[in-house]
């Protein structure tokens, strides 16, 4: 094997595929990257078993060949060459890496220990446009379980052109909270339901948010089938194994009206949570909301036998009952973070009831929080 790249275009691909490849003691192959050079291309591959990445470099190829090597060792060293040009070429078990007046060697292995990850064929095929995507995954992964005790919590669960909305609905639950995003979808209109891994949703979201090789596309691409996801997104493919199990109808514990509602300023409540964050008894994270809907005031409270007190009151649209529910202000805080709206609305049905909180005027966002029970 033999090519010829600029430094800019290998860091880039690098940069997309050596996030998956990682410190595997039982199987070192998958810490490696695989480079294969044809003569129409030149592929980069990583792998983790669970999910791989693939990307394509610009390249003049001398010698058609493949090799792997490390792929954290490969990325970092291409960061610090200081000449536009790069010439890899393979020399026994060793890459050989020139770039200017500089020239390394890259202990490596054969491809064929390389695991090879199962094509993607004949499944749904959607278009979604990608930054929307990527954000409503972001919405969506903090509520996800961080355990494995039930795998089908572990994931974010899509439904396509479901009853629920004529397009895309993702949710994520860890039976504390839950997030649930809606978006459009470009093209596709088959119904579809299935649960994307959270290391795979984490890894697209970061995979559309690095740099672009000049304009590039506006649309991800998706294929599902019974087991796997493909992703297509400028440079790069993802492959993906889906969580096997059926997803927990989590619409049940969606309120479809509230007997208490507040419509806040955003800051002004993530300002007063942090507050009363610090008062908290750890572990715990308590905070208690008191909403007043006669003195249009919601009160942020908390106490801890150790740090003391705190108590703050924030003006706010209020309708309905008086209402006090415990919540963990970790949990808000986060959800608060992606509001988008200056305010934010507030739904309740009493103190052992969910709390909702959605953007102040849209309908296709909504974040949960479970009480603490008092």
């Amino acid at each position: 094997m033999k090519l010829t790249c600029t430094k800019e275009n290998l860091g880039r691909v690098l940069s997309l595929v050596s996030g998956v490849a990682g410190k595997q003691t039982n199987l070192p192959i998958l810490e490696h990257v695989m480079i294969t050079a044809s003569e129409s291309k030149v592929e980069c591959v990583a792998t983790n078993l669970e999910m791989a990445v693939k990307a394509v470099v610009r390249a003049k190829v001398d010698e058609v060949g493949t090799f792997t090597v490390p792929a954290k060792t490969l990325s970092e060293y291409v960061a610090l060459l200081r000449g536009d040009q790069v010439m890899l070429s393979v020399e026994g078990n060793e890459l050989l890496v020139e770039s200017g007046n500089s020239k390394t060697r890259i202990k490596g292995a054969a491809s064929d220990e390389f695991p090879v990850f199962p094509e993607v064929e004949d499944g749904t095929v959607y278009s979604i446009l990608a930054e929307p995507y990527a954000d409503a995954l972001k919405k969506v992964l903090i509520s996800v379980s961080k355990n494995d005790v039930r795998p089908e919590l572990s994931g974010v669960y899509c439904g396509f052109f479901t009853n629920r909305f004529a397009g895309l609905v993702m949710a994520g639950t860890d039976s504390y909270r839950l997030s649930e995003k809606m978006i459009s979808v470009v093209s596709g209109a088959d119904e579809r339901r299935f649960i994307l891994p959270a290391r795979t949703a984490a890894e697209v979201v970061r995979l559309i948010s690095v740099p672009k090789d000049g304009e590039g596309e506006s649309v991800v691409r998706i294929c599902v089938t019974d087991n796997q996801i493909l992703f297509r997104y400028n440079s790069f493919e993802l492959t993906s194994r889906l969580v096997e199990g059926k997803y927990p109808d989590y619409t049940q514990i969606i309120p479809e009206t509230h007997r208490t509602t507040a419509l806040l300023p955003v800051e002004n409540v993530v300002n007063e949570v942090k507050a009363a964050g610090i008062f908290s008894t750890t572990g715990v994270n308590a905070v208690l909301f008191d909403i007043k809907p006669d003195d249009h005031t919601v009160s942020i409270a908390s106490e801890s036998m150790q740090r003391g007190a705190h108590a703050a009151t924030v003006d706010a649209e209020v309708t309905g009952e008086n209402v006090s529910i415990l919540l963990n202000h970790r949990y808000v805080l986060d959800g608060l973070a992606h509001i988008e709206t200056d305010d934010v609305s507030v739904g309740l049905n009493g103190a052992d009831m969910p709390c909702v909180f959605r953007p102040k005027g849209k309908q296709d966002f909504l974040y949960i929080v479970m009480p603490i029970r008092k």
